[in-house]
């Protein structure tokens, strides 16, 4: 169905005469801690904002994401907000609480005011408004509080897999500078191990030292990149060294044991096995070391285990999919104008929505993603205020898609 100008301006009056309650409640949600995985705390005020709005079926999963749903169609319509962050680094760097943050030039500075949960408040409150003015008719809308950066797509894969939750639509709500969003390179984590032998740092011609191993592997993976396959949308592939350990008796010691650690960025056409094989073509045939991709079987934080590899696809929508101009229509009746689409330079749970499991998504969100991570981590509350709009208004142009 298409939204009408009644119920547009109807919209718009809502958002309007609840603009300090989103901004308060993203300020909320950013005073709580929610890095390393850990967002009880913060699922918690999620699930009481929810529930404060009429949301149904409010619950944790098993993994310990947060789940809400209102309205009662058919069309299973989800929008996927991580409310975890990484950490805060060193906290010298910040000028201001990085959890309390501050309000400048009508920004707002604090960890995962951009990444991600300046999304969560537009999600929440945009589809209560848009089931008090029926615009959630022949849909059941989702909001999914999830864990994403301990590994993406993990959250979504057992919320499928294991809570028997599939829904027919996503919209992931990383930033997206406001545009819509259809897609991005997927990645492949891979480690390199190379053994050797210890002995005293005095006798050092007595042991195998496994870092002088790793050395001219590190540098031939650095001249990589050229050879690395290209996408008119996606961009060209990247590859990086992101990690090193060493195991040693001591700092007085030749290291027995050393692992290197590769990001791998991947477009259409790569395959991660292919990128596996090249890694050990760099090695070469030697038994004292070894390539693999990693996978991952780290507890959540309720204990909940669900093991995958660390592959994660690379997908997209055509700009001329349905569903993707379905999210460029809400853009227009809400703000008069079509928004631009693109794609991020990260990688989202898309990689298991879309990638894995074949379901259309989007992305929209307040923020730009060039602030994630940084102690810069900042949004603009106008955006905030304004996504609500359209989180309320698409789920009116999704209903006639399927």
């Amino acid at each position: 169905m298409a939204i009408s100008s009644e119920k547009i301006e109807l919209l718009k009056q809502k958002v309007a005469d609840n603009r300090e309650t989103i901004i308060g409640f993203l300020r909320d949600l950013c005073r709580i801690p929610s890095y390393d995985s850990d967002i009880l705390a913060v699922g918690e005020r999620l699930q009481a904002e929810m529930a404060k709005l009429g949301y149904e079926d409010i619950h944790f999963d098993r993994m310990g994401n947060t789940i809400g749903k209102i309205g009662n169609g058919p069309i299973k319509l989800l929008y996927d907000t991580h409310i975890d962050t990484v950490g805060i680094g060193d906290p010298e760097e910040w000028k201001w609480d990085p959890f309390e943050g501050k309000i400048e030039d009508g920004i707002f500075f604090a960890r995962g005011a951009c990444d991600e949960k300046n999304s969560t408040p537009g999600m929440v409150y945009g589809l209560a408004f848009a089931h008090e003015l029926g615009l959630l008719e022949g849909i059941t809308a989702y909001v999914f509080g999830n864990m994403e950066e301990r590994n993406d797509g993990i959250a979504c894969h057992a919320l499928v897999e294991v809570e028997g939750l599939k829904p027919d639509f996503v919209v992931i709500g990383e930033p997206t500078k406001m545009k819509i969003y259809r897609g991005h390179k997927g990645r492949v984590e891979m480690k390199v191990v190379a053994k050797g032998k210890s002995a005293h740092a005095a006798s050092n011609f007595l042991g195998d030292n496994a870092v002088y191993k790793v050395v001219p592997i590190i540098d031939a993976i650095s001249k990589v990149e050229p050879e690395l396959g290209d996408h008119e949308f996606l961009g060209h592939g990247r590859i990086t060294v992101s990690y090193m350990e060493v195991k040693t008796p001591s700092l007085n010691a030749v290291p027995d044991e050393a692992t290197v650690y590769i990001d791998q960025r991947i477009t259409f056409g790569e395959d991660p096995q292919d990128a596996l094989a090249r890694i050990k073509r760099i090695i070469g045939n030697r038994s004292d070391i070894e390539a693999s991709i990693l996978y991952d079987e780290e507890p959540s934080y309720t204990g909940f285990r669900f093991g995958a590899d660390k592959i994660y696809p690379a997908w997209a929508l055509d700009a001329e999919d349905p569903y993707v101009v379905a999210g460029v229509a809400a853009s227009n009746a809400m703000f008069g104008k079509p928004a631009e689409t693109g794609k991020w330079d990260f990688s989202t749970n898309g990689i298991y929505w879309r990638g894995k499991a074949g379901i259309p998504s989007i992305g929209y969100g307040p923020g730009d993603e060039i602030h994630a991570h940084t102690v810069l981590d900042q949004v603009k509350l106008d955006d905030v205020v304004n996504s609500t709009l359209w989180y309320g208004a698409f789920p009116s142009f999704v209903s006639n898609l399927k």
